[in-house]
């Protein structure tokens, strides 16, 4: 698919750095506000925001048939609700505005100085409102590793694992954007020898790095999607830390799965990646054996080439890099996961997010979460200022950042950052 605002050559007259993750070729969709300004969508570019309010309500995108009040809303929901036929002609207007030979906004200066808003004045909300919420378990790294700690190696994928994406109907409600502070969960803990649980703070706090699509349209109840189908359902991605209470989950999740060790918060990255500029970035996935059944089976190169990185901020410390991976790393495929979702009818609603699963790849190095990567506690991680972490303490910050490069263009999607505060 040939998409115009793609092109690896275009530049813009707002000075983008070669380390931004914004550059023309992204133009992600977020919502944002300001001391003087109220919720509404907007555009990353560079450092700034363009402010997409502004654009419409003063005829910098006329001819494209938008409704009034588009996007001066508190929630992308009814813009992405429109298709993607008319959201791609939006973001390809939206580049041919930020093009460096374009003098619309260029030359027109109160124009420009009202579009575009500062990223350091602006606080990034909620993109979405979230009807539903997946969380699949699509990486076979991970699954193994987990298998392999609490079975052992040689039974470490349950039997159904290659025959379907594994997910579960997760909480919703408790997905917030970075910035928002995460408090320690409380739950029932067993504490190994004991002979009956006990009630406190988790003691086994961890990060999952996953990765997570946005749902535009819907199916109608009693309606699958195929995996043809399905690349027209879905709008965009963003990072998704799946925070889980490792302590809380052992205990718990038999025989439905997991409940307050997962449902206490999520947490994603503010600004939608659409699918649409991943585009030059898909790449084949892994090979899947045995076959799988007809409704998952696909064409063409559905994976995405994402590098994810996880920092560890301790309080008062500096940043350390504890995890580095790929969102190709996943077995299963998004074009997949939303075919298995809908293969009983089940009803999509626009909004809808659907997180991967922990992405993991095959080495120590690029593990996607603390319970691998200190090995369930047995090897814990060492921190440049001297500490080490088995599972994360009050006062730690995660840190997740993913980017794409080819053809000399690097994007990415801004960086997903919360801190852990005490349990309340």
């Amino acid at each position: 698919m040939k998409i115009k605002a793609n092109n690896p050559s275009l530049k813009s007259w707002v000075a983008v750095s070669p380390e931004s993750d914004f550059p023309i070729q992204n133009l992600p969709f977020g919502i944002f506000k300001t001391d003087y300004l109220t919720e509404g969508a907007g555009v990353a570019i560079g450092e700034y925001i363009l402010d997409l309010t502004y654009l419409h309500e003063n005829g910098f995108l006329d001819g494209l048939g938008l409704p009034a009040g588009i996007f001066n809303q508190l929630y992308l929901n009814s813009f992405i609700g429109l298709g993607k036929k008319l959201t791609r002609r939006v973001r390809n207007r939206i580049s041919e505005l930020l093009n460096i030979n374009n003098e619309e906004l260029r030359d027109n200066k109160p124009a420009r100085e009202l579009a575009l808003i500062p990223m350091k004045e602006a606080v990034m909300l909620m993109p979405v409102n979230i009807p539903n919420y997946t969380d699949f378990y699509s990486n076979e790294n991970h699954a193994a590793n987990v298998g392999a700690m609490f079975r052992d190696k040689d039974n470490a994928l349950m039997p159904n694992w290659k025959h379907l994406p594994v997910g579960y109907h997760g909480r919703a409600s408790s997905i917030v954007p970075s910035g928002a502070n995460i408090h320690r969960p409380k739950g029932q803990l067993m504490p190994q020898g004991a002979e009956k649980p006990i009630f406190g703070a988790s003691k086994r706090l961890d990060f999952e790095l996953e990765m997570a699509f946005i749902t535009c349209k819907e199916n109608g109840m009693g309606n699958p999607v195929s995996t043809v189908e399905a690349d027209e359902y879905i709008f965009g991605f963003v990072l998704f830390n799946d925070w889980s209470a490792r302590d809380i989950q052992f205990w718990e999740y038999v025989p439905l799965g997991p409940f307050l060790a997962k449902s206490f918060a999520s947490s994603i990255s503010p600004w939608i990646v659409t699918a649409d500029a991943l585009e030059p970035y898909r790449t084949k996935g892994p090979e899947q054996e045995p076959a799988v059944l007809p409704y998952l089976q696909y064409e063409g190169h559905k994976n995405y080439d994402i590098d994810l990185e996880v920092h560890l901020q301790p309080e008062g410390s500096e940043e350390n890099l504890i995890c580095s991976t790929n969102f190709k790393y996943m077995y299963w495929n998004v074009n997949q996961q939303l075919a298995h979702q809908t293969i009983n009818g089940c009803n999509l609603k626009i909004g809808d997010m659907y997180a991967s699963g922990t992405i993991s790849g095959p080495d120590p190095g690029s593990y996607g979460s603390m319970l691998e990567l200190s090995w369930k506690g047995t090897k814990p991680v060492k921190l440049t200022n001297g500490a080490e972490r088995k599972f994360l303490e009050d006062g730690d910050t995660i840190i997740m950042k993913g980017r794409c490069q080819k053809n000399g263009v690097r994007l990415g999607f801004g960086a997903l950052r919360n801190t852990i505060l005490p349990s309340k």
